[in-house]
């Protein structure tokens, strides 16, 4: 709604020229600054648009100071882009009963003023992503100063034409504040000026956007977003000349991070998290409108394909021409977590913090398929970071600290960003020479480096004049204190940009003509948005400008890039390649969980999409490998080496393959193969190879035995954090093999491997603390780790938890509780808990009596080889207890107890062929048994009885007979022990 006024005097003056002298006297010191406000008023307009205020009878409060408003958005001198849709002006009014405002618009070039009526609405939180809202995060809300502000936004035409006649000099804008409606007098004024660039955007912004959605995961470590919840974000352009941003790619399985373009816009580089969250990925692809992340754009940094190991890429740069890569690698001779700085937050606000602290530079060279590092920016005793090309490829700027740990032995965990327990570094900033890949001799940036700050995220100016960096108290990047500033490429004084925002000011990026810079800032909101500043020739940049409607209100925007582009010439990313590792992920998850034929079943189908991919083929050989097809598994592994026989492949692959020719499944078996594959793998870093391999050695196999070898293998898994070498070299320790017997140690190490849920290690352990080895002796502490081990199906802990019950060691006695974990153990196959479940059964101790399944129980522990149950099954036999009484079988299982060296059956046999009873008489027989049991009783009471039966057998036999058999047992006691 518009308003031209045309009477040349304002109404005010005619109301004070129409009162009396003596009136005027008495009200003039009560009105003196209401007509202050009115006079200024009267300037103002007189001066700009020479429009008259509508009549009104309304003063001022008399007493009072002059009122005001403040123009909060657009500042003052801001400098809008001639494209840019109409923004949201915002001021504050101190006076509360204004309710309506004027807007008047005038121009220095003699145009005629805009004039514009305001209801002041409130500032209103947008849209609301309902997929976000989450319990770790809380809804958008509005600041205090935000909630107190009032709104215009002006239309089309008036938007259009204020830029139109504010390119030149500034158009200035007057917000006048009124009482109930605007035909009476003024109550408050505010004033501001604006600019529109000659300068165009002429660029579309890519940017990631994101839920802030911070999750606790396994062990409670906080996720910066659930996996279920990747799919959340989405990739946006946004034309600065639409109100809305386009979705070009979304609903992605997969993470992907970082991304950079060429400088002709035609080539796009991003990183890609591939199956099973490896970080070594990189897609290289052309941009069209119809833009395909197929599998083979896609580098493999991982050549080795060792996930997770320390060849991840970082803040990877298409350089201009689009043929190399700028990445940082942690460098060969390290791991991912010695070289990077990486604490996240329960605070959705400022929920990570991450930084290297170790690394070099590295560019890869697409043509030629190879990477390798860049002289200058390569030195292990540095950390080289966020290397970016100067704008004709011929010299890269990059960050640069001292090297050291990401983390230090007690160093406290950091509880917010910029907590001062987070890891110290400070960047500065250098530059070296590309030099086709040769390098040179680092240069430090002056402006930018040994100020007392981190000098970070260094972006380079298309006409190669200026170099854009963030400064921050520690780290990089997204913090709460990061400020842009802009110095000389060459170096020189560093200047605070004025675009900055009172939080966070980061991940900028020029346009390509250099004239505006975008960046990210939480001033505004907690979720993340996205600011432009102009930049002139001179370097001096413009108050932030807001770019609205670029997504959700409870979404973030982050790593905004300008792209050399048309607005339509990016529409879509579809992105099949993440559909294949989709299925790895999904065919790794179910191998995992154990269920193996559904995960055979997803690797074939990963197979069948991508033939040529070693990483699905040598999957689908595991998964074949867990199978039992261990003869198709091994095709499959033999293909998987045929795709590419020069890589050092899969080192899980390897494993595998290791045991299939340690076990000769699959493949003739071959110990030297088993263990080329082993410490192929093992080199490289994989623990289950080191596991593995010290398991030849510590057995002997392919090599001669060396317990010493074995210990080091295994302590290199263990220190990985792998929990079977872990209780490995624990019980090494303990048993003194290949090092020195030490209790502390074999402590520590099952401690740990115990602590990650072994269960063996849990067992040992609590063995430890049954027999004090090392530390006190601790039946409660042993009866917690055995239960912890049974739980977990270790037959060995059920057994022993069991005794513990029937004695009440550790635990109070139940033989009800001992039945429960014997009966565990005997479904297991123990035959220790089936002989005592079938004596438990017959006495009726903590079960019911029941000789039939006495009989059931005793007999599968017979058949396993206890002399015990053989001798009490012999026993239910004998006596028709719980099975039809039958003599001969009673004998026959009193004999396979006795060549065991069982005293008792031993006797009883002796017994029965001395008097013939279920079995034809034999004194000759029944000397030598009773001899044995003499021989082999413990009980001294039981020697005088046995005696006397052997006397007995004895005068039937003749002395040769006797010498006989003495021989005979003598020649058993020889090979034989006595149970």
């Amino acid at each position: 709604m518009h308003n031209r006024r045309t009477n040349s005097l304002p109404r005010v003056t005619f109301l004070l020229l129409g009162l009396s002298v003596p009136l005027i006297a008495v009200v003039a010191g009560h009105c003196f600054r209401s007509l202050q406000l009115g006079l200024r008023v009267q300037q103002a307009w007189a001066a700009e648009s020479q429009a008259q205020l509508p009549t009104s009878g309304v003063s001022y409060q008399p007493g009072t100071d002059a009122p005001s408003i403040t123009v909060d958005y657009p500042e003052d001198e801001s400098i809008f882009p001639p494209e840019i849709t109409p923004p949201t002006f915002f001021w504050r009014d101190s006076i509360q009963s204004a309710t309506k405002w004027h807007i008047d618009i005038t121009f220095a070039d003699g145009s005629e003023p805009v004039h514009a009526i305001s209801a002041g609405d409130r500032m209103r939180i947008g849209e609301i992503d309902p997929r976000c809202v989450s319990d770790s995060n809380e809804p958008p809300t509005l600041t205090p100063q935000q909630a107190a502000a009032h709104t215009w936004i002006p239309d089309a035409e008036t938007w259009a034409s204020i830029k139109r006649h504010s390119v030149e000099e500034a158009a200035t804008i007057v917000i006048t504040g009124y009482k109930g409606d605007t035909t009476g007098s003024p109550v408050s004024l505010g004033r501001v000026t604006l600019s529109t660039s000659k300068d165009p955007v002429g660029a579309p912004i890519f940017y990631r956007d994101v839920p802030l959605m911070p999750s606790t995961g396994e062990k409670g470590v906080v996720q910066p977003l659930a996996q279920d919840a990747i799919h959340l974000i989405n990739w946006r352009l946004r034309d600065i000349g639409q109100s809305q941003s386009r979705v070009v790619l979304h609903d992605m399985p997969t993470c992907a991070n970082c991304h950079s373009f060429s400088g002709d816009g035609k080539t796009m580089g991003m990183d890609v998290d591939g199956p099973q969250n490896d970080k070594g990925l990189y897609a290289i692809v052309p941009v069209r409108p119809q833009t395909t992340i197929r599998n083979e754009d896609v580098v493999a940094w991982n050549t080795d394909q060792i996930v997770g190991k320390s060849r991840v890429g970082f803040m990877s740069q298409v350089s201009p021409d689009g043929r190399y890569v700028l990445t940082t690698f942690a460098g060969p001779q390290n791991d991912l977590p010695s070289t990077y700085y990486v604490t996240n937050f329960k605070d959705y606000r400022f929920l990570q913090v991450f930084y290297p602290t170790r690394g070099i530079i590295t560019w890869y060279d697409r043509a030629a398929g190879r990477r390798q590092p860049l002289p200058g920016a390569d030195d292990p005793n540095y950390v080289q970071t966020d290397g970016v090309w100067s704008p004709d490829g011929k010299y890269v700027v990059f960050a640069r600290a001292v090297a050291r740990d990401p983390f230090t032995e007690g160093q406290k965990h950091a509880l917010h960003a910029n907590d001062e327990n987070e890891t110290q570094i400070q960047y500065d900033l250098y530059r070296v020479p590309f030099n086709g890949g040769r390098g040179g001799t680092p240069e430090r940036i002056e402006g930018a480096s040994q100020n007392g700050m981190s000098n970070n995220f260094p972006k380079v100016s298309p006409d190669g004049r200026w170099i854009v960096f963030v400064k921050c108290r520690n780290g990089q990047l997204m913090r709460p204190d990061s400020q842009l500033y802009i110095v000389p490429a060459d170096g020189g004084v560093a200047r605070r940009m004025r675009c900055n925002t009172s939080l966070m000011n980061s991940w900028h990026s020029f346009s390509p003509n250099g004239r505006w810079l975008v960046f990210s800032s939480k001033s505004r909101s907690p979720y993340t948005q996205m600011f432009l500043t102009h930049i002139d020739e001179q370097g001096h940049d413009s108050p932030a400008i807001y770019v609205e409607g670029s997504t959700a209100s409870n979404r973030a925007v982050n790593i905004p890039e300008f792209v050399n582009i048309a607005s339509d010439g990016l529409r879509e990313i579809n992105v099949p390649a993440a559909d294949f590792y989709r299925v790895i992920d999904h065919a790794s998850t179910l191998l995992e969980k154990g269920e193996n034929p559904a995960a055979l079943a997803e690797w074939q189908r990963a197979a069948s999409m991508q033939p040529d991919d070693a990483r699905a083929q040598n999957g689908l050989a595991v998964a074949l490998y867990m199978q039992g097809d261990f003869d198709q598994a091994a095709v499959h592994f033999k293909h998987a080496n045929e795709i590419n026989p020069s890589s050092r492949g899969d080192a899980r692959a390897h494993s595998y393959l290791g045991l299939m020719f340690r076990d000769g499944r699959g493949v003739p078996q071959d110990y030297v193969q088993a263990l080329n594959l082993f410490s192929e793998a093992a080199d490289r870093g994989y623990a289950p190879a080191q596991y593995y391999l010290a398991g030849m050695y510590g057995d002997g196999l392919g090599v001669p035995r060396d317990y010493a070898i074995a210990a080091t293998w295994h302590r290199r898994a263990a220190e990985q954090g792998f929990a079977n070498a872990q209780t490995s070299l624990g019980l090494m320790y303990r048993d003194g093999k290949g090092v020195p017997q030490d209790y502390s140690q074999a402590i520590e190490w099952l401690r740990k491997a115990a602590d990650q849920g072994e269960a063996e290690a849990q067992y040992h352990l609590g063995e430890i603390y049954v027999h004090g080895q090392g530390v006190p002796q601790d039946l409660v502490q042993a009866s917690e780790l055995f239960r912890k081990a049974a739980d977990h199906g270790v037959v060995a802990a059920q057994d022993q938890l069991g005794a513990m019950y029937a004695r009440g060691e550790g635990v109070q006695q139940s033989f009800l509780e001992a039945a429960v974990w014997y009966r565990k153990a005997a479904e297991q196959g123990s035959a220790n808990a089936q002989l005592i479940l079938g004596v438990m059964y017959h006495s009726g101790q903590g079960l019911d009596r029941d000789d039939v399944q006495a009989s059931d129980w005793l007999s599968k522990a017979a058949e396993q080889g206890s002399a015990q149950a053989q001798y009490y099954l012999g026993v239910m036999y004998g006596m028709g207890q719980g099975v039809e009484q039958d003599p001969a079988k009673a004998a026959g299982w009193y004999l396979k107890a006795a060549e065991q060296g069982f005293s008792n059956a031993q006797f009883v046999l002796g017994v029965m062929y001395l008097s013939g009873q279920g079995v034809t008489q034999d004194l000759e027989m029944a000397y030598y048994l009773l001899s044995l049991a003499n021989s082999c009783t413990q009980d001294t009471k039981n020697q005088a009885t046995i005696g006397q039966a052997m006397d007995n057998a004895a005068t039937g036999l003749s002395s040769e007979q006797l010498e006989k058999q003495r021989e005979r047992v003598s020649k058993w006691l020889g090979t034989h022990v006595c149970k």
